[in-house]
């Protein structure tokens, strides 16, 4: 959803009608997976993408279809290996697409989660009794109560559960009515988050890096010389305090990345002790593997368990035999971002 929001948030303020196709389920190979998203509106418009192919033309025309009808659509697209590169399905393979028309008191409610980074997800049906196709309900998945849509209200509980339960973005099985229900969870956290302790020469390219990529970026250092705008420019948050203190300010979550990089014990260790127990998707520290010996003899001295210290990753960031500090916060954004795709 974010990466179409500022077209539709257009699209809407011009009154101009819109039709949203959805990727509820893939097989084999697709570039795009579930959840991605294509918006097409009146004008024949389009933003996103469901396939990276020519898949998108078909879509795009059920989309004009369904402004005119209102009708939503499932459709179903099936792909052999020699002609996969034609569709943009690289090795050949299938995908679900669901088509609907845009509600705008809907997406309001969605876009304000969204941009309030609070985690929501909506729950569509998408097979199931036709008076029941396209019906929804999105829920900030922190406050069930805070929610919007219409179900059938045998659906509802079930749907609030299976939603605040959802890891990722598929579809399930609904109970609570006379007929077979499947629905699609549509996960939506808010961006992942990078932060970094120290505001070391290698944390400049990294939250560079980062920013490209997506995430918040935040960057911790008590030592405020090293922390300044004219040293970061585009970053996020600047927060010029020990990390016990900054984890307060920001509170690490399962969106948040951490990379401990002042080379100073008293900066970093601290800062290890409080994300390697927390849900941070990613725990990292520069240092050689000697460093990171006596580093961990320390952190189990100060009472932190196997489970956590196996969490870290140190010495930190992917073999790329890196030498600059630019190829070191490669390495490091190329494992956050392989560590966050595989726990997906």
């Amino acid at each position: 959803m974010r990466d179409i929001l500022p077209d539709l948030i257009r699209w809407r303020e011009h009154n101009s009608p819109i039709a949203l196709a959805t990727v509820i389920q893939t097989w084999g190979s697709s570039p795009r997976q579930e959840g991605a998203k294509m918006a097409i509106n009146a004008s024949g418009e389009i933003t996103g993408s469901v396939s990276g192919g020519c898949v998108e033309s078909a879509v795009a025309a059920e989309g004009l279809q369904v402004l005119k009808d209102g009708a939503p659509r499932l459709l179903h697209f099936g792909v052999a290996d020699e002609t996969a590169w034609q569709v943009g399905l690289a090795c050949g393979g299938s995908l679900d697409v669901f088509v609907e028309r845009l509600d705008p008191e809907h997406f309001d409610f969605v876009r304000r989660m969204v941009e309030g980074e609070v985690p929501a997800a909506t729950v569509t049906v998408v097979k199931g009794p036709q008076a029941l196709l396209g019906r929804k309900l999105s829920l900030s998945t922190e406050d069930p109560d805070r929610r919007f849509g219409d179900l059938d209200s045998g659906l509802e509980q079930p749907a609030v559960e299976r939603a605040q339960q959802a890891e990722q973005s598929g579809v399930t099985e609904l109970t609570g009515f006379e007929q077979p229900v499947q629905a699609f969870i549509d996960v939506l956290p808010p961006p992942p988050a990078l932060v970094i302790v120290g505001g070391a020469h290698i944390s400049i390219p990294l939250a560079q890096i980062a920013k490209t990529m997506g995430y918040r970026t935040v960057i911790v250092d008590p030592r405020r010389a090293f922390l300044t705008e004219a040293r970061f420019p585009g970053v996020d948050r600047l927060i010029p305090a020990w990390p016990s203190e900054a984890f307060k300010e920001f509170p690490l979550t399962k969106s948040t990345a951490v990379v401990t990089l002042s080379h100073d014990p008293k900066i970093d260790e601290p800062a290890l002790s409080l994300a390697l127990p927390s849900a941070a998707f990613y725990v990292g520290a520069l240092g050689s593997r000697t460093t990171q010996a006596k580093r961990r003899e320390r952190l189990r001295e100060h009472g932190l368990s196997e489970t956590d210290l196996d969490r870290l990753h140190g010495p930190v960031g992917l073999d790329l035999s890196a030498e600059s500090p630019e190829e070191i916060a490669l390495s490091i954004m190329a494992q956050i971002v392989s560590t966050r795709n595989s726990r997906a």
